[in-house]
């Protein structure tokens, strides 16, 4: 009889450990899939909000929501198909890594090129600008002619800005607006050339003139400094992609040799001491071929 309780006694502690330890992974299973879908709400609307602040930015007509799904595809699918074809795990977190920061990256570089298209056609639209005004144009309709005759992004900006002079918005408190939406030192120019003639008046015509014709040559010498430095950022770019070219083609042919860099001690330190040479050859060339103007 003893021994039935005590049998009896065992198995109602076993059957209440496996009950106890149940309940606390269906808890933690609970407590981390909230987690998670909070994260997981949090990461879709920073990434939908940002995606449509960064189009209205560019005035592209984009489906937030489609992009998200287009990212969470590629977050999931590229690092597995990654990891199934090189079976190297470095390799699946650097795609994973990329793929995080590509859109950021993709967004930024469509953002400098947006950026020198409307810097590039800030010469000739001021030049239209002024030829109206000179015909007895009123600014507004010199901005009108000038949304119609030139292309985008110039056209875009300024037909914003003249949608909301109709709503009623000051003059001061859009054109601070296209400033903050276009950080270009040559439209901060032009921004402040009209507050001034607002305030106190003149020649807006000749000013507008003036300062075409002062953005286009320092184009013109932008562009000759570009050519003059084009072979020195060349050079830069094969002195720095060379060894690594050389190592890839040693690697194929002699890989015992190569092997100790990846399998050694003193190779992980070669690699690292070559990594940082090059790095720093790289960026003293950029910096001597860089010239501010």
């Amino acid at each position: 009889m003893m021994d039935f309780f005590l049998s009896l006694s065992a198995n109602v502690t076993y059957y209440l450990s496996l009950a106890a330890v149940f309940l606390a992974v269906a808890i933690i299973w609970f407590a981390l899939g909230k987690k998670v879908q909070e994260f997981a709400d949090n990461y879709k609307q920073t990434f939908t909000s940002t995606a449509t602040a960064n189009a209205s930015d560019m005035f592209m007509t984009v489906d937030p929501n489609q992009l998200f799904t287009m990212n969470i595809i590629a977050i999931i699918v590229l690092p597995v198909l990654t990891f199934v074809v090189t079976r190297d795990t470095a390799a699946t977190v650097a795609m994973l890594g990329l793929i995080l920061f590509f859109p950021t990256a993709i967004y930024k570089q469509m953002r400098k090129q947006r950026l020198k298209r409307f810097e590039a056609q800030m010469p000739d639209g001021l030049a239209m600008i002024s030829g109206a005004m000179r015909a007895g144009a009123s600014l507004n309709i010199a901005l009108e002619s000038l949304v119609k005759e030139q292309p985008a992004p110039l056209s875009q900006e300024f037909e914003l800005f003249l949608k909301e002079q109709r709503l009623g918005v000051e003059f001061e408190v859009s054109i601070k607006k296209m400033e903050e939406r276009i950080p270009i030192a040559d439209f901060g120019m032009l921004v402040t050339a009209l507050l001034i003639n607002r305030e106190v008046g003149g020649n807006l015509a000749e000013t507008m003139e003036t300062l075409g014709e002062t953005l286009r040559r320092k184009a013109m010498m932008e562009g000759k400094i570009e050519s003059l430095t084009a072979q020195g950022k060349l050079q830069g770019i094969v002195m720095t992609g060379l060894p690594i070219l050389l190592g890839v083609l040693l690697n194929f042919m002699e890989p015992e040799a190569m092997s100790k860099l990846w399998t050694t001690t003193i190779g992980w330190v070669v690699l690292t001491i070559i990594i940082v040479m090059e790095a720093m050859g790289y960026f003293m060339i950029s910096k001597i071929t860089s010239i501010d103007v």
